[in-house]
């Protein structure tokens, strides 16, 4: 197994004509234009960004240095970025391109942090690690790795949610590659520091793609992609009820046959019963970015809804605004300005309004957009390749 350098570059896609979907005409609000946000990260790559209990946001991000790579965070205050700090620094970090670290508010001033560290001298053999902290940020509890069987091989893509016993994270592992397929796995890291309930979900999945978790009113609910014997490679929900995460379920027959992992993962959102995933396929040749809402916590779904077609990449990201209504980004390429970021609104019954585009002209190959919500505005973090560094980037869009 040889990860990502097994990935498929949907090199087709700069080639095809723009193809968004009209714009529905109906009572959305607009939004407002997209205000830069000043950073005070210097180069930096990596973003990922997360929402705690209250609501409030976070965005961590890693920075390479002499004495190895540091994960640095700041939460999101009155429109910009707050104070930085350091949850970890580590000589033998893994920093890579579509595999994120990320630090989570887990509740008043519990922080879990979790990053990747390589197990062997290989490319593609790194544990996912996790610390904790107790006293908000002040001190971490020491590296605890998160699964048992100690092989060098590939762990990450990483989601995390809130759980009785502490942080509950899913991961895909690696174990049973070269020889085995890349499987679905889950364990609890308790507030004590102890590692538990580590379990399969499923035992094959995407190589490389993004994992994502949400909590409905009926519990935890996941989306990854999966991968059968004869290379569908659609996106599959899981559901954890009665102590155990249930077999994945198919979300929609996309039926998109893909000889390698397209880097390409699921984005979920859940408020109450309601639950909404945002994907990215291009079955056919046709790429579409495709959203798809349940009423009741994620047993069943209504059908899918087209929010972009055409030259678009996907990278999706998702969100929950007020009245019901959802926010939808996602990455087109074109042919000469480079990479750019769109976002779409999407109302209570599921009926997208105008695209917007946030920014363009991005000349980062791959691009994975951070999408949130907090106090009236969205907030969009992204890397970009200037002056020869990668920078992070972020803008703030008024949305009420």
């Amino acid at each position: 197994h040889n990860g990502l350098m097994r990935t498929f570059a949907i090199v087709f896609l700069a080639g095809l004509g723009l193809s968004l979907l009209a714009c529905s005409d109906h009572n959305m609000p607009a939004l407002g234009a997209p205000v830069n946000l000043e950073l005070p990260t210097g180069a930096a790559e990596g973003p990922r960004l997360t929402e705690g209990p209250d609501g409030r946001l976070t965005l961590s991000w890693m920075k390479r240095g002499p004495e190895g790579t540091s994960l640095e965070y700041a939460t999101v205050q009155n429109g910009q970025l707050g104070a930085v700090r350091e949850a970890v620094r580590e000589p033998r970090m893994f920093v890579n391109w579509a595999d994120f670290p990320g630090v989570v508010h887990v509740a008043d001033q519990h922080w879990l942090v979790h990053w990747l560290r390589y197990s062997a001298d290989l490319v593609y053999s790194y544990d996912v690690v996790v610390a904790q902290s107790l006293d908000d940020g002040e001190t971490w509890t020491e590296p605890l790795v998160m699964h048992t069987d100690g092989t060098p091989t590939e762990h990450g893509f990483v989601s995390s949610y809130r759980s009785p016993d502490g942080v509950a994270l899913l991961w895909l592992d690696g174990r049973e590659t070269p020889d085995g397929p890349m499987t679905l796995r889950t364990g609890t890291a308790t507030a004590s520091g102890e590692r538990t309930s580590e379990m399969i979900i499923d035992e094959s999945v995407c190589d490389c793609c993004q994992t994502d978790v949400a909590i409905s009113a009926n519990g935890p609910v996941a989306v990854y992609r999966d991968r059968t014997s004869d290379e569908i490679r659609d996106i599959y929900i899981t559901r954890f009820e009665n102590g155990t995460w249930q077999p994945g379920e198919r979300l929609h027959a996309d039926d998109w046959k893909i000889p390698g992992c397209p880097v390409n993962g699921p984005s979920i959102v859940a408020d109450g019963q309601d639950v909404a995933i945002a994907w990215f396929t291009a079955a056919n040749g046709e790429p579409k970015v495709k959203l798809v809402r349940s009423t009741d916590g994620g047993k069943t779904f209504a059908t899918p809804v087209e929010i972009a077609s055409g030259p678009t990449s996907g990278y999706v990201g998702l969100t929950t605004l007020p009245a019901g209504r959802l926010a939808v980004s996602w990455v087109s390429r074109g042919s000469e300005t480079g990479n750019a970021i769109h976002l779409r609104l999407v109302d209570a019954t599921t009926t997208p309004g105008p695209v917007n585009v946030i920014t363009d002209g991005i000349q980062q190959v791959r691009v994975f957009p951070q999408l949130g919500y907090q106090d009236g505005s969205l907030f969009l973090f992204w890397t970009d390749e200037v002056d020869d560094k990668r920078q992070l980037l972020g803008a703030r869009i008024p949305a009420d």
